[in-house]
């Protein structure tokens, strides 16, 4: 059997603009001998649909464009989608995360999703009613066992802590199905591609099944969604792969005698694979919210100079705007480094200077700070003073500001609210400053794109004389561990400064700064996730409390 997986890369919302896109691949897909054609979950409607499904409406909308897909589909294809369904029942939630096979312009099989994930980014105990029966759909002379998502995530064989009582695979298996399918919109983080085909795999050997995982692609909100869907034996190996971070169709035959052959070259590395994931969340993120154009404030640093680097990317060059704005404190180098990486990228790049703003600040503000000396107040008007001019260049010029501050510096709240935190997008910001470098040598590796200076002067502000920034924090090495145990390990400050051998002080002064800055976090721009936690959308507490304060 000739079987496709149609990785669509779909937007919230635009019920019909998906399902056109749909239709292009079943045609494609029908065009190359497939009998059965796989879309992610959600494709209908676009994941996640948030709180989107309880507007009045949105439930039916999903149903009425399911079924102008079904009508539509080439005779003789037979197709699964996922989409927003009303829920059988008369008790619980009024709407499943379902899934629908579609064949002869009908709906012959539907089945909701049984475990719903709420956790990390999910939430969909929010919304959603768990689906109760499991069987196999028929396509040709296969038995089809159908899951969605999350109901691939519970083999007790695999999970050391199970999140649910129910296997959903274990329990469609003893229908016995001859192929096991995976419907999802599960999102990148890094290293997840690897930890999907080991658990997949796990799931193939141990079931003696062919697996079939079809993914979602592209970039909605924070989330990006890698695709990389794939194929995998009864042996749990690889027998196709699908193209990470864009759209692709992969078609494969099950008696290995048509379709396209083998797997895909191999998976690129993961550093490469957070930059795709960042350009493809850029480009995504300001493509459907109706930005052609973006602008950064260019400082010469490090993280400016990579956000710029994604955003040419993302949008193309001519499509973004460098502004220099330098200041009382600014070096010359800084301005310098700006402008070449600018006319190395092709890039518009602007000059502001804010000196006299700055003085015209000072001078109003005056008599409300006599008898008071200079410090961080004044530091920060600098900053604020570029947040606003940034904000009038997008105002006038109809661009989205994209923000250029990592993770460390977010999680330890050296960053100016209201200043280098204005912005629609906060590209980096899940990024550690480490990665960041990282990132950017990967980026120079076939040449110089990025400045050498930039990598080899010490990261500062440049808020007052000679300033670095570990005038304020630790080595951003040691600070990076620290931060990476704590918020995505919960380790305690007890357990990190015993495994990292660091003063405990140390670590507890670095834990106290991360929750300090709540408030700063949760006023802060959107930022693309790619680590296992994120700021805003993986990670949340409170803002006042205090037990590590």
């Amino acid at each position: 059997m000739v079987i496709a997986i149609g990785q669509v890369n779909t937007t919230v919302g635009d019920m019909e603009g998906n399902v056109a896109k749909m239709l292009e691949f079943a045609q494609q897909a029908t065009g190359r001998g497939a009998g059965l054609i796989l879309f992610p979950e959600m494709a209908i409607c676009g994941y996640p649909p948030r709180d989107l499904v309880q507007v009045s409406g949105f439930a039916e909308d999903n149903r009425h464009w399911l079924l102008q897909l079904a009508r539509r589909l080439p005779k003789g294809l037979t197709a699964v989608t996922g989409y927003v369904a009303r829920s059988a029942g008369r008790a619980g939630k009024p709407f499943a995360n379902a899934a629908a096979v579609l064949r002869h312009g009908k709906v012959i099989y539907e089945q909701a999703k049984v475990l719903l994930p709420t956790y990390d980014v999910f939430d969909e105990q929010r919304n959603f009613e768990p689906g109760r029966r499991l069987k196999p759909f028929r396509a040709g002379d296969t038995r089809v066992g159908l899951t969605i998502c999350e109901d691939c995530w519970n083999d007790k064989y695999f999970w050391k802590q199970r999140l649910y009582e129910r296997d959903p695979v274990e329990e469609i298996i003893r229908a016995k199905p001859g192929v096991l399918v995976n419907i999802a919109a599960s999102p990148y983080a890094f290293g997840k591609r690897a930890f999907r085909l080991k658990m997949l795999g796990a799931i193939a050997r141990r079931h003696k099944v062919p697996v079939l995982f079809a993914n979602q692609v592209g970039g909605n909100d924070s989330l990006v969604f890698d695709g990389s869907s794939f194929v995998l034996d009864a042996s749990g190996k690889v027998r196709a792969q699908a193209k990470s971070f864009e759209e692709d169709l992969l078609v494969f035959d099950t008696d290995g005698k048509t379709g396209d052959a083998g797997a895909q070259s191999a998976q690129a590395d993961e550093t490469e694979a957070v930059f795709n994931a960042l350009v493809l969340g850029t480009r995504d993120y300001c493509r459907k919210c109706g930005f052609e154009q973006a602008v950064i404030g260019l400082s010469g640093g490090i993280d400016s100079s990579l956000v710029a680097v994604i955003a040419a990317h993302a949008l193309g060059p001519q499509n973004v705007i460098g502004v220099g704005m330098p200041g009382p404190f600014s070096s010359e180098g800084s301005l310098r480094d700006a402008r070449q990486l600018a006319h190395k990228l092709g890039l518009c790049f602007e000059v502001v200077p804010i000196l006299e703003e700055f003085d015209a600040f000072r001078k109003a503000l005056q008599h409300v700070f006599r008898g008071l000396a200079e410090d961080v107040t004044e530091e920060n008007l600098q900053a604020r003073i570029r947040g606003t001019t940034l904000m009038a260049i997008s105002n006038k010029l109809r661009t989205i500001v994209l923000t250029t501050g990592n993770k460390s510096e977010l999680a330890t709240g050296y960053c100016t609210l209201y200043g280098d935190m204005v912005g629609g997008l906060a590209v980096i910001a899940d990024i550690y400053k480490g990665m960041v470098y990282e990132l950017s040598r990967w980026i120079n590796r076939h040449g110089e794109v990025i400045p050498q200076a930039c990598l080899d002067k010490a990261p500062s502000a440049e808020l007052r004389p000679n300033q670095t920034d570990q005038d304020t924090l630790p080595p951003y090495d040691v600070l990076d561990c620290i931060l990476r145990e704590f918020i995505e390990e919960n380790a305690s400050a007890e357990q990190i400064a015993k495994k990292e051998n660091l003063p405990l002080p140390l670590v507890e002064d670095v834990i106290r700064r991360v929750h300090r800055a709540e408030y700063k976090r949760q006023q802060a721009a959107p930022s693309l996730k790619v680590t296992p936690k994120a700021f805003g959308v993986g990670r949340v507490f409170p803002i006042a409390h205090k037990y590590w304060l």
